[in-house]
């Protein structure tokens, strides 16, 4: 028996569907009953379609909840379905390991890489471990290690970010949290080999740029990125969490969005109903979309490189027309 996604709020109606179709398919089994096949078969295309009525228009709170689907895929998953000869590597070389952020060295479609990002865990135990993908400076720390090791041995970087933000506690506060994020942004915009970054999910705050200021950044279709949660900027804005609607709509975090802000460089369309639906079919398209970034880049030397993601951060939110034809410290143009 095929096991079903865990239904998100706004859902209802689909999972009353196939509840019933459910229901109605234990009927048949036992009687046999083309009649029960035929009423199964018509709730179904009901149900399809349904639930492309209803993904054709999300809004950003609704995006907001799919990207926080418990059942999308994890760092690990895109790890099994994307990368061979997989080595994790651990620790920070200062203080110990953090279990937020993942990382090591394998291969990408025949392609030597240094691949990490954060992981949130599953079931209880695991999220514990991994803390809800919410990184401590260590985190970063092992994520600058991993990206020295890249440029050292000239190794292409994939990151797959998916968290609500950097670690707020006490303890990573006193081990430097601020100035690992720095160091760790700062790392990834100077880098000499191609470097591409994917938003699987969350993309909160300073704790997903730390691995995401790369040279070409993707989003799949229903991830959110944004400077803080829909649930903190309404209790900023708003004295009230319960207007996070309000918030994210208001803060344009949802890939199309941001496309055409410039933030990021193009969307991964996600299987009707939300990458949890058909996860090996998600995660496909994200191997798919990392290729196509990683074969445009490779024509650019470290130099190119150092440029064109200069060039890229500093155009966002600005057309081309409003950029200086010519100045000292303007990037310089890549072809």
């Amino acid at each position: 028996m095929v096991e079903r996604p865990a239904f998100l709020d706004f859902e209802k109606p689909i999972a009353d569907l196939e509840k019933k179709i459910e229901e109605l398919n234990a009927t048949a089994e036992k009687s046999g009953a083309k009649s029960v096949r035929t009423e199964v078969s018509k709730l179904r295309q009901k149900a399809n379609r349904a639930l492309a009525d209803l993904y054709q228009n999300l809004d950003p709170w609704r995006r907001t909840q799919v990207a926080r689907h418990p059942d999308r895929p994890h760092f690990k998953d895109y790890v099994e379905e994307l990368i061979t000869d997989y080595v994790e590597l651990a620790g920070d070389r200062k203080f110990g390991e953090d279990a937020a952020i993942l990382g090591g060295m394998g291969r990408f479609r025949g392609r030597r890489v240094v691949v990490l990002g954060h992981e949130k865990g599953r079931t209880t135990p695991q999220r514990l471990k991994h803390n809800f993908g919410m990184a401590r400076p260590e985190g970063y720390r092992k994520a600058v290690r991993l990206m020295d090791m890249a440029e050292k041995f000239g190794l292409g970087v994939l990151t797959f970010v998916d968290t609500a933000g950097a670690y707020p506690g006490l303890d990573a506060e006193a081990r430097g949290q601020a100035e690992a994020i720095a160091r760790a942004t700062e790392r990834c915009l100077t880098l000499g080999v191609p470097m591409v970054s994917v938003i699987t999910g969350e993309g909160g705050s300073g704790g997903a740029v730390a691995i995401a200021a790369a040279n070409s950044v993707l989003m799949l279709e229903n991830s959110v990125y944004s400077v803080i949660s829909p649930e903190g900027a309404a209790s900023i804005l708003y004295r009230s969490a319960d207007r996070a609607k309000d918030a994210a709509t208001a803060m344009k975090i949802t890939a199309q969005d941001l496309l055409g802000f410039g933030v990021i460089d193009g969307i991964i369309p996600e299987p009707l109903g939300g990458a949890h639906r058909a996860r090996a079919n998600a995660m496909k398209a994200v191997g798919d979309g990392i290729e196509k970034e990683l074969y445009r880049l490779e024509s650019l030397d470290a130099e190119g490189l150092r440029a064109q993601r200069a060039d890229r951060f500093y155009r966002i939110g600005r057309s081309l027309a409003d950029l200086p034809s010519s100045s000292s410290d303007a990037p310089s143009k890549t072809s």
